[in-house]
């Protein structure tokens, strides 16, 4: 198999199948990474595009200090904040759930509730919340928790990519994750635990 620094290589000297085929390996992660940022599917779609498109008129200029799939986590997370500082819009949630009146005492006697439709709506609810949440974040802060929670990029692959000191990444992380956290206590979804002592 073709080893992803020879079809970058291939892709600067003009080869469009070896671009096509680092496009093919990378789109679905780079796709669901302007989805998270934009929650928009359309949005998303364009931004992917466009990261990708940026990504072969860069290509003279990538030096290939850091892997090609984090270079354009960058470009395309760059592009998504660039979306919404643009559209000055945040992704908004038309459906929302609300407990009806007397649901305590359901499904009191089921053996397993993991795959109950009870413990289905909860998860579901719980990541409503947590798209709503990501959504009122800034887009540097959605940015930085969307690579590192979502995507798994270490702290200092998230500094590589984004031209960042690791310092930096990892306060706007701790920041990220606050305001995240605060978001759903607010919204009833997450329960502040005391902290342990000790």
């Amino acid at each position: 198999m073709t080893t992803e620094k020879e079809l970058v290589d291939r892709a600067r000297g003009g080869d469009e199948d070896a671009f096509a085929a680092l496009v093919e390996r990378n789109q679905g992660r780079i796709y669901a990474l302007t989805l998270r940022m934009t929650g928009n599917p359309e949005d998303a779609a364009e931004l992917c595009q466009e990261a990708f498109l940026n990504a072969w008129r860069g290509l003279p200029r990538f030096q290939g200090e850091s892997a090609f799939s984090t270079w354009l986590y960058r470009l395309a997370s760059n592009a998504c904040i660039d979306f919404l500082r643009r559209e000055k819009r945040r992704p908004v949630q038309s459906m929302t759930l609300s407990p009806e009146e007397g649901e305590e005492d359901r499904q009191l006697e089921v053996p397993d509730e993991r795959y109950s439709p009870h413990r289905q709506l909860e998860r579901r609810e719980l990541t409503r919340a947590i798209r709503e949440g990501l959504a009122t974040l800034t887009p540097e802060h959605r940015q930085v928790l969307i690579l590192r929670e979502l995507e798994g990029l270490s702290y200092g692959e998230i500094a590589a990519a984004l031209h960042l000191e690791e310092g930096t990444v990892k306060s706007r992380i701790a920041r990220a994750r606050l305001a995240l956290r605060n978001y759903l206590v607010r919204s009833g979804n997450f329960s502040p635990t005391a902290p342990s002592k000790g």
